[in-house]
């Protein structure tokens, strides 16, 4: 799956959005949690507070008596930050109380203006005890009897229960995401292949198609795809219809001039030597270029069709068969690689244009002409999801060959460069506009074994993009 492919989109947006949705989901609960558990703990310190309170009294000898009774351990144990603390107001002389914990040390008291009291008349404040831990204290002021003697009431709690309690809850939260998280993206990732797995059924089986394995798309489609495969094989049916009238119309036409000009050239004989030789020169030429223009509009009328494909090794040898009969003192030589390859040609294209370059190759070879067809690299349309594949295809022979002036001479519409073989010097410009037609390449150069070379770029059977 490549940046273009629809399910990698699909899964890319899919486990982004499920990723970015677990970290916010995550980091709420857990803010959620915070807030829970702090307002608990300072829940827990007020009720603390009110038991201090409900504890304490004034004895006959005018001091604070009283044991509070928080059944709370840490009370008792020494440095826990859980402490309670009585300190008498104003000219109230008692002496203070203290829960054991915090010893003969003290916490100090922010003023009013720093941390106000409540409408509640309680104050919540953060402090640091002598031993180093962050508390929280919660604190009120009470007026103990009828004379008007109050005290201080003080309860502090330490505020790494807390921390601890919202970190473990934390790492168990961010654990159960996890573990919910890959398996949602898995149950994701199988739903999407599942829900895209028509989308890749009918580009398999439009790949068939474009490699001649099938003339239209089958298989059973969701109502979502079945327009599109309806429209696709609508598509294909009005090509082929397009094809066959194209073919019937240029076989109308070549039916039509083939007798006009067979009179032109049976009447020729009947002129006087020096007219007939160009009066049927110049049938011939017409008769040619006829040809060749037929075969031109054929070529476009069905090259862009999904369903032209010649397999090229049986084409190549029926081609070699003729040519061995009608040259029986040359060789001929053919190697096809790998085999089965097919081009996205029609057969008779293919036949027209390897045929006049044979008939070349065994006009002016000495001993022997050589055929290849090999796999090769080629332009690739940008933007299609089918990747072209090409065929080098070489006709070589040991002839005296050609200098690059003569083969740009060759190259021209009607030129022949040896008066002497027969011909209407169409040859070489056919093959050239044929594979003009199918986006190829056509180039002559003087080949290894010191003749001519052909070289054709011509465009194999279809791939998809992996």
């Amino acid at each position: 799956m490549g940046p273009r492919s629809l399910t990698a989109r699909v899964l890319l947006l899919a486990t982004a959005w499920s990723a970015l949705a677990l970290v916010v989901i995550s980091i709420v609960i857990s803010q959620l949690y915070r807030q829970s558990a702090e307002r608990a703990f300072t829940d827990l310190l007020r009720a603390q507070l009110y038991n201090v309170i409900n504890s304490i009294t004034i004895g006959s000898d005018n001091q604070l008596s009283g044991s509070p009774q928080l059944g709370d351990l840490r009370f008792s144990q020494p440095e826990t930050g859980w402490y309670w603390i009585i300190e008498p107001l104003g000219t109230f002389a008692a002496r203070p109380l203290s829960s054991s914990s915090l010893g003969t040390s003290n916490i100090s008291v922010p003023s009013i203006l720093a941390v106000p009291f409540n409408n509640r008349y309680e104050r919540f404040y953060p402090a640091t005890d002598a031993f180093g831990n962050h508390v929280l204290v919660a604190e009120t002021e009470v007026v103990l009897d009828g004379e008007g003697r109050a005290a201080r009431f003080r309860v502090s709690g330490n505020l790494a229960v807390v921390e601890e309690d919202i970190q473990a809850f934390t790492r168990s939260l961010y654990i159960a995401l996890a573990v919910f998280g890959l398996g949602s993206l898995v149950v994701n990732g199988l739903a999407i292949l599942y829900g895209l797995l028509p989308l890749d059924g009918a580009r398999r089986t439009l790949e068939r198609v474009r490699r001649g394995e099938a003339e239209r798309l089958e298989g059973e489609f969701p109502r979502e795809i079945m327009p599109l495969a309806n429209d696709i094989n609508a598509l294909i049916e009005s090509n082929r219809r397009l094809v066959e009238r194209a073919r019937m119309q240029v076989g109308n036409l070549a039916h039509s001039l083939k007798t006009p000009i067979a009179v032109l050239l049976n009447e020729a004989r009947l002129l006087d030597k020096p007219q007939s030789e160009l009066v049927r020169s110049q049938a011939e030429a017409m008769q040619a270029q006829v040809q060749s223009y037929l075969s031109r509009a054929r070529i476009a009328a069905q090259r862009e069709s999904l369903l032209a494909r010649t397999d090229i090794e049986p084409a190549l040898e029926r081609l070699v068969r003729v040519m061995r009969r009608l040259n029986p003192d040359k060789e001929f030589h053919l190697s096809v690689s790998p085999p089965g390859a097919a081009l996205a040609m029609e057969q008779q294209d293919v036949e027209e244009t390897i045929g006049n370059l044979l008939e070349n190759a065994a006009r002016f070879c000495e001993t022997g002409v050589w055929i290849t067809a090999t796999p090769a690299s080629g332009p690739q349309q940008e933007g299609d999801a089918l990747r072209r594949t090409w065929v080098e295809m070489t006709v070589e022979d040991d002839g005296p060959g050609l200098e690059p002036d003569q083969i740009r001479e060759a190259m021209k519409r009607g030129t022949r460069l040896d008066e002497s073989k027969p011909g209407a010097g169409l040859g070489l410009s056919i093959v050239r506009e044929i594979t003009s037609e199918y986006q190829g390449m056509f180039e002559l150069t003087r080949g290894p074994r010191g003749g001519l070379m052909a070289r054709l770029l011509l465009p194999g059977v279809t791939k998809s993009v992996a």
